[in-house]
């Protein structure tokens, strides 16, 4: 017995007996494979233009109706849409969630120097177009003031009446 035969039978006897096996095996009649014969004919004369029958309506009548299948493409271009928003605002979510500080500082820093550059523009331009001279009276103020004092009375109930002028 060598490595390349392990059972201990040359190649040339190990066809042979091949061989003898599969002749044995055809030889018995339920060891036969069973025959297929086609199932299917296709018909290869050409069809007549016209017939001896009369034409047959055919009434077009649809599975769906059209008012169910413009339901049904409109509730796919809506669940399309929400499926769109719902992906915008998890993207969204999700920049939210990653925040820190520091990424805070760096997004609105710009924006802070800008703010304040306009402030600082604004009020030198405030200060500019003031007006230059300040309007000091020096005369003299008096304030008079006049008091009179009404008062009725009837039963029970009394009224006052103050004037200040």
């Amino acid at each position: 017995m060598d490595a390349l035969h392990p059972h201990g039978m040359p190649e040339s006897a190990a066809e042979i007996e091949a061989r003898r096996l599969i002749a044995d095996w055809a030889q018995q009649p339920e060891q036969q494979p069973v025959r297929h014969f086609p199932t299917t004919y296709r018909d290869t004369t050409p069809l007549p233009a016209y017939g001896t029958n009369p034409p047959v309506l055919q009434p077009d009548h649809r599975i769906v109706p059209a008012w169910a299948a413009g339901i049904a493409v409109a509730s796919i271009g809506v669940g399309a849409g929400v499926t769109g928003i719902g992906c915008g605002a998890w993207l969204v979510l999700q920049g939210l969630a990653s925040v820190t500080l520091t990424s805070v500082l760096m997004v609105t820093a710009p924006f802070a120097g800008l703010a304040m550059v306009a402030a600082a523009a604004a009020g030198a331009l405030s200060k500019i177009r003031a007006a230059v001279t300040t309007h000091v009276y020096e005369g003299p103020v008096t304030h008079h003031t006049e008091i009179t004092n009404t008062s009725h009375q009837q039963g029970w109930f009394s009224r006052t009446r103050n004037d200040i002028s």
